[in-house]
């Protein structure tokens, strides 16, 4: 189909360069990102997994995080979206939030306060 990818199962594509890896090469690392928040799972947030082509491609990604900040407001504000996602109407109340994210209230206003900067 124009315009759409159809990469086969299996494959996985380099971080850096969109190389489409199919042989099994690829490289991986985990590295801290506070912009990480899995859509369901939070046992998943906070970590990002990067795939590389090779280990020049794969060192260059993990000094890229190296190098960025571990704000834990923004994870705690990504984990407040995703309580949120998961309700309807998309509104709940402080207490709410801590149940559905197991946050406290202070970490709640640390991640509001991270939003709104």
């Amino acid at each position: 189909m124009e315009g759409q990818w159809h990469i086969r199962p299996g494959a996985e594509l380099c971080d850096v360069c969109g190389r489409v890896i199919t042989d099994g090469s690829q490289q991986y690392a985990l590295v801290p990102d506070s912009s990480a928040v899995h859509e369901s799972a939070s046992r998943f947030d906070g970590s990002r997994l990067l795939t590389g082509c090779d280990s020049v491609h794969l060192a260059s990604l993990v000094r890229e995080y190296d190098e960025r900040p571990y704000v834990a407001a923004e994870l705690w504000a990504g984990q407040i979206t995703r309580a949120l996602h998961a309700v309807s109407p998309a509104s709940l109340t402080v207490a709410q939030l801590c149940e559905a994210t197991g946050l406290s209230a202070v970490q709640i206003e640390a991640a509001v306060a991270w939003t709104n900067a």
